[in-house]
């Protein structure tokens, strides 16, 4: 990993080598920065995006070419590339300025009504999985397996719920993750963003302004995407945002066990990634848990019947 200090400093100076036409533009760390890149406000109307490890440096590419080819087909803004940038000045990797997209954070944001914002992304997801798929980037290492199968992440989770004998209903856990392990989307691969939680959501006067980040972008098994069910949504909002999909239960099975992998893993101190904070992350493993007990209730009442 490269040890060069990304800070304001660095932009200035890649953005005035590089783009010399916006070098008098002021520059400004925002103040919610992401954990793969590195964020500056340049100016009013863009911004630049440094990735912050190696690992996070091919989504650069990736964005430029596919961003534009999808944003015409979304109901809502997305990050629009502007300029990419190369290595230099000790730093190793390319970059890029895009068009600054106003909001607020949905973890932060005023939210009036969440039934609303819930029926917004949804069918921004529903626009996003309609869009055609050949030739889009197929899920692997590059989006960090979203898109693919939860078997990417069997060691780690067993390995976490080991940790956490004793803090969370383990043999719960094991039932979620081993029944979405036992299934597989069925259909043709659609489009994935990979990262749609509360942090990539921007909120303006208490709507869904756009949709940000999508680093993690990729085609495949849209069901790492409905992780949003329980980390911002809950209730009248849930159901709504469930009831847009037209998926089936094993779809939503491996949505589950996706929500659990990521926050299981934050608990049991496996990542230092924890955007939402410790206590939120317990509750939404216990929100998982009772939500697959509440639905295994309801099949058996079904099969009784």
């Amino acid at each position: 990993m490269n040890k060069i200090r990304i800070d304001g400093k660095l932009a200035h100076r890649l953005v005035a080598t590089q783009f010399p036409q916006w070098k008098n533009l002021s520059i400004q760390a925002v103040a919610d920065q992401g954990w793969d890149n590195r964020t500056f406000r340049l100016g009013e109307q863009m911004l630049v995006r440094l990735p912050s490890a190696e690992r996070y440096a091919q989504q650069v590419e990736k964005e430029h070419r596919w961003l534009p080819k999808l944003a015409p087909f979304l109901p809502l803004r997305i990050p629009v590339p502007v300029a990419m940038g190369e290595s230099a000045d000790n730093y190793s990797w390319r970059w890029s300025i895009y068009r600054w997209l106003e909001g607020e954070p949905a973890t932060s944001a005023p939210i009036e009504n969440l039934s609303d914002l819930a029926k917004s992304l949804a069918e921004f997801l529903l626009a996003l999985q309609r869009i055609d798929a050949a030739g889009g980037p197929l899920a692997g290492p590059q989006s960090f397996y979203r898109g693919g199968t939860l078997a990417n992440y069997d060691a780690q989770l067993r390995r976490a719920l080991d940790i956490l004998k004793g803090k969370i209903d383990v043999d719960v856990a094991t039932k979620i993750w081993e029944a979405a392990l036992a299934t597989v989307w069925q259909e043709a691969p659609v489009w994935v963003h990979g990262d749609v939680s509360p942090t990539n959501l921007l909120v303006r006067e208490n709507k869904l302004n756009a949709v940000i980040d999508f680093g993690q972008l990729t085609i495949g098994d849209p069901a790492c995407d409905l992780t949003i069910t329980w980390t911002l949504f809950q209730g009248e909002s849930r159901e709504l945002f469930r009831s847009m999909f037209p998926f089936d239960a094993a779809t939503w099975t491996r949505a589950r066990a996706w929500t659990l992998w990521k926050f299981v893993i934050a608990a049991a101190g496996l990542t230092s990634w924890n955007a939402l904070g410790t206590t939120r992350s317990w509750e939404i493993i216990e929100d998982v848990l009772a939500d697959h007990q509440c639905k295994d209730r309801v099949v058996i009442s079904i099969r009784k019947l």
